[in-house]
């Protein structure tokens, strides 16, 4: 094995820190300042807010992550390079200290003013987000989070969820093979109830933190100005509402989204998605919304993040949504893309397991939990489809419980045939989890044959279900035309509807419309939608066309 004298243009190291040239530096000194820097001289710290960018004309700096062993070097500068990772176009706190090693000239750029570059300038624009990207990857595992918990922990699952699926670098000790680590604990008096610990930007310390509690701790959304009035705020981070994101920040609008947990929806647990336009050996959902969440903030559009809206106030434009802590944000169009919800079995004790033998995605994460075990997926869409070829890779056995009889009405054909081919996938079609049992976390689980009506108690500790949506939508039973399973009515589905709820307007809705003019609903929460990524995505563009044409009526 050996390295080349000179690196490749295509390695991805080059990639991640490549060196500016004259013009590209031209373009950038005509929107920024010069400055004089020092050996010594600390040009940003983590948890700094508005860090700026800048460019090395001459001199040198280290990029280093403190941590409690001291510093850990992530990234060196020289002349022609520059800095900054996803957090200049994200706007989120920094996470790294940027030191001057050699003085020099350095040309600094506001993050307004990056952005402002980025909008304009394509070539930049690609150089940079390639390396932001690339950058944010190899700092992963390095950031200024550690995260103290078990395996066992149905909260250490949450929380290393919620980091990972917003793209937040972190480093997780495990406290079942780490003893010094718990002795550390048990040397605080840190409960099991307490347990996951996290210790957040070198600073606080958390005890079992809500993900409300840890995004404000990472400042998560400290950029969001809610006094603001929003020309459109989009509620849900899913593939329409990021489509919806990425237009109208591209056609000018001010656009916030607000995500309860984490950007992708159902789409962003699954593990390959392979028959979404473009991508013939398949993308992960986390992977497509995290390339989308780029898209959007490079345009301008804000995420709010670990909040959930709870109530609409419709009464007179602007909307007014409220938020879970109280709070309220106004907006002159609303798009609605919550998708739905996987349905739950009607078990007496299914709280006990969630996150402890239950889980609603199958991601890395959740594979590591169950490897050489036997699992069971319950469900008979794509999504389950897709859960069990990726957990066969690692699982024991799969066992597949459908409650219908075939699988051709709700799945793909490619994944029924690699389904029907895989030794290690079981399926039992209109079969039914009935009874779950376990101590601490999920030991066994028991189905019923609902054609035979004979049941069977299976050693399963790990369930993933994925059987049925509901869209959760009881925020707008007061505002909204609802159909009977509670998605919403748009276009001319509303041709039907009568009393207070019946649209309004001279003019018919719009085709995305709901029966509140100025309202817009997108994807698996709007009645009668095509259950496909690709589908959501093209609703979510669509979208912001006709909110164009709302907001013209103001």
């Amino acid at each position: 094995m050996f390295s080349p004298l000179l690196p490749s243009a295509l390695d991805a190291r080059t990639q991640a820190f490549p060196v500016l040239s004259v013009s590209q530096i031209e373009r950038i000194r005509s929107c920024s300042r010069s400055r004089q820097v020092a050996a010594g001289d600390i040009l940003f710290e983590p948890g700094d807010e508005n860090v700026p960018f800048y460019v090395l004309l001459s001199g040198g700096m280290e990029i280093v992550q403190p941590d409690l062993a001291g510093e850990h070097l992530m990234a060196k500068h020289g002349p022609g390079e520059f800095t900054g990772e996803m957090t200049m176009i994200s706007g989120r706190r920094c996470l790294v200290r940027g030191r001057v090693t050699e003085p020099g000239e350095f040309l600094e750029l506001t993050g307004d003013g990056l952005r402002s570059l980025v909008a304009r300038d394509a070539e930049l624009s690609d150089l940079f987000m390639r390396a932001f990207i690339l950058r944010r990857l190899v700092s992963h595992g390095q950031g200024n989070v550690i995260l103290l918990g078990s395996r066992h922990s149905a909260n250490t699952l949450r929380l290393r969820e919620f980091l990972s699926r917003n793209g937040y670098p972190y480093r997780y000790v495990d406290l079942d093979t780490d003893n010094t680590s718990q002795e550390l604990l048990d040397r605080f008096e840190v409960t099991p109830s307490e347990i996951p610990v996290v210790i957040c930007s070198g600073r606080s310390v958390l005890r079992n933190p809500s993900n409300q509690d840890l995004a404000d701790c990472l400042g998560f959304n400290t950029t969001i100005d809610e006094s603001q009035v929003c020309d459109l705020i989009i509620v849900g981070a899913g593939p329409a509402g990021l489509a919806a994101a990425v237009y109208a920040g591209s056609e000018g609008l001010d656009v916030l989204m607000i995500e309860t947990t984490a950007p992708g929806g159902q789409a962003g647990s699954s593990s390959k998605i392979e028959n979404y336009l473009g991508f013939p050996t398949g993308i992960s959902g986390q992977e497509l919304a995290t390339r989308a969440i780029v898209q959007a903030e490079k345009f301008g559009a804000r995420m709010m993040v670990a909040h959930r809206v709870v109530r609409l106030e419709c009464a007179r434009r602007p909307f007014k949504l409220v938020l879970d802590n109280g709070n309220s944000l106004a907006a002159r169009a609303i798009v609605i893309a919550t998708g739905a919800q996987y349905n739950e079995p009607s078990l007496s004790n299914l709280d006990k397991f969630k996150g402890q033998g239950i889980y609603y995605g199958a991601t890395f994460m959740e594979a590591q939990l169950c490897e050489r075990e036997d699992v069971a997926v319950v469900g008979g869409g794509n999504s389950a489809g897709q859960a069990a070829v990726f957990l066969s890779q690692t699982a024991r056995k799969v066992y597949m419980l459908v409650r219908s009889g075939k699988l051709s009405d709700t799945m793909s054909r490619y994944l029924i045939q690699r389904i029907e081919e895989n030794p290690a996938i079981e399926l039992h079609y209109k079969t039914e989890i009935v009874g779950l049992a376990g101590d601490t976390h999920l030991e066994r689980i028991t189905w019923r044959d609902k054609v035979s009506g004979d049941t069977s108690d299976h050693e399963i500790r790990h369930v993933f279900i994925m059987a049925g949506a509901s869209p959760r939508t009881e925020w707008l039973t007061d505002c909204l035309a609802l159909d009977n399973k509670g998605f919403i009515l748009t276009g001319h589905d509303l041709d039907g509807t009568t009393g207070t709820l019946a649209w309004s307007r001279a003019r018919p809705p719009y085709m995305l419309e709901t029966s509140l003019p100025g309202v817009f609903a997108v994807g698996d929460v709007r009645s009668s939608n095509v259950k496909r990524v690709a589908s959501a995505v093209g609703e979510g563009a669509i979208s912001i066309s006709l909110v164009h044409r709302s907001l013209a009526e103001l």
